[in-house]
């Protein structure tokens, strides 16, 4: 049996298969670590201008 001769099927099963363990898995992950991103202790700096850039003009024009 080559290997080019799976049906349909059997390799529609294993993709399942694949996404349904792996994929999950790696999912997860990717989830997990940007939830944890911003948190990194070198994105102080970026955390503060990102949360103070609202007032960055807030005098202008008066």
């Amino acid at each position: 049996m080559s290997l080019f001769a799976l049906s349909t099927h059997s390799t529609y099963d294993m993709l399942r298969h694949l996404a349904d363990s792996w994929g999950l898995l790696a999912m997860g992950i990717v989830f997990v670590g940007l939830c944890l991103w911003p948190f990194r202790p070198g994105a102080r700096d970026a955390n503060t201008q990102a949360a103070t850039s609202i007032f960055k003009d807030e005098n202008d024009g008066q």
